[in-house]
């Protein structure tokens, strides 16, 4: 059964401060995905232009993956609680300058409507390059480190839960509410998100810390670390690029709308349908964890990934469509598992925020740069045939680093977790 056996499935959710963690967790998914759904298709409406929405995650990326090193410099030597405060308090002041916005400048002034959408995703992700790194590399801190592995699946369970609710609504309150009916969700959802970090007790800085050394110090020493730890970057490194070029969320608005002809609430169901398949798979892996063998398992679900993400391409059936993304999200959530357990594991408690924003870059750099990329690529190439390549690729460079990692395979990750 692994490193843990069944009764000890729910141990993690036994730690209070634990459970208000991945409920604010999942509440923050929630309020996010409602609100990138739903000004995404906002958007398109608008403009019908695929490259719109690429700059979505344009301008999300520039300010996260500016700032991120300096958040998990300042998680490091910070209260991580107060970051977190903080950064959530600006991105709901966004959200209700937004719904301002929308309720009465949007007849107004269309153009300025559209500005808005973009500048307050800007501050979102100038925001969440100070809060992410805070909340991760508090994550750890919630519970021992035996059962961290265990609070590792119920976390992204928790947030792949959010990213089924989050859309799956997104796409039925703006049909039905509209976008200030979706915005005053968002807003009530986020609100819950700091009662939950209030019920968090403070951590103190790692004893290790240096209290005194630059901050460009600081972030050297956190970037050499991820690079000279061949498991922690290689594993970064094929979700960062198998993201990059075979995600397909940013795009799925047009799916919904030109290809599929299934508005709003098919978007919801689309988006919706990679968390479902996310959460069917932790619920399994709750039981049967995938880290013996774990390099091996990683390698089979990124190629399982750009299998599904191929087959999403050439379909013209809403429900193989919606079949193939579950598969995307089952597949990628054991790749989350692998990821975030290796991470715990293989960095020392003093670098976790540095670590934790260099993982940040990359996911980000694979998130909404590929939103970026996918826009792009759907604009100069077509949209379909911009989903087929980028399978394509994704595949091929899973097939590169399989062969360029052979020590990898031997890695004994459920010893070490055994071990401390």
């Amino acid at each position: 059964m692994g490193f843990f056996q069944h009764k000890d499935a729910y141990k993690a959710l036994q730690f209070p401060e634990f459970r208000a963690y991945v409920t604010g967790n999942t509440l923050f998914t929630i309020a996010l995905l409602i609100q990138e759904v739903v000004l995404a298709y906002e958007i398109y409406k608008i403009t019908h232009n695929p490259l719109a929405l690429g700059l979505i995650g344009l301008a999300e990326a520039v300010p996260f993956i500016s700032l991120v090193l300096f958040g998990g410099h300042f998680a490091d030597n910070r209260d991580k609680k107060k970051i977190m405060q903080v950064t959530l308090s600006l991105i709901i002041a966004s959200s209700v300058f937004l719904l301002y916005s929308s309720t009465q400048l949007q007849s107004a002034d269309q153009d300025f409507h559209i500005y808005s959408i973009y500048a307050v995703i800007f501050i979102i992700g100038l925001s969440k390059g100070f809060f992410s790194p805070a909340a991760s590399s508090l994550n750890p801190f919630l519970v021992p480190k035996e059962v961290f592995a265990n609070a590792a699946t119920w976390n992204s369970s928790f947030w792949q839960l959010g990213s089924i609710l989050g859309p799956g609504v997104a796409g039925f309150l703006y049909a039905y509410a509209g976008l200030s009916g979706s915005l005053i969700t968002v807003i009530s959802l986020l609100l819950g998100v700091m009662v939950c970090i209030f019920q968090i007790e403070n951590r103190p800085v790692p004893v290790k810390t240096v209290q005194h050394e630059s901050i460009w110090h600081s972030l050297r020493e956190g970037i050499a670390y991820v690079f000279k730890t061949k498991i922690i970057l290689y594993s970064i490194s094929l979700d960062l690029f198998s993201v990059l070029f075979g995600g397909v969320i940013a795009i799925l608005p047009i799916f919904a709308e030109d290809i599929l002809k299934v508005g709003a609430e098919g978007l919801g169901i689309l988006r919706a349908a990679p968390s479902v398949g996310a959460v069917v798979t932790m619920v399994t892996l709750v039981y049967f964890p995938p880290l013996k063998h774990a390099w091996r398992n990683l390698i089979l679900a990124i190629a399982g990934f750009g299998v599904a993400t191929l087959i999403f391409g050439v379909s013209t059936n809403f429900w193989i469509s919606v079949v193939a993304l579950f598969f995307t999200g089952a597949f990628d959530s054991i790749s989350v598992v692998i990821r975030q357990t290796v991470l715990r594991f293989y960095t020392p408690d003093e670098m976790r925020g540095r670590v934790s924003s260099v993982n940040g870059v990359f996911v980000s750099t694979s998130n909404e740069m590929g939103a970026f990329e996918s826009g792009v690529a759907a604009k100069f190439f077509g949209t379909v045939p911009s989903v087929l390549l980028g399978a394509g690729v994704t595949l091929v460079l899973v097939s590169l680093v399989a062969l360029t990692s052979k020590e990898l395979f031997d890695l004994k990750v459920d010893q070490k977790i055994a071990e401390d």
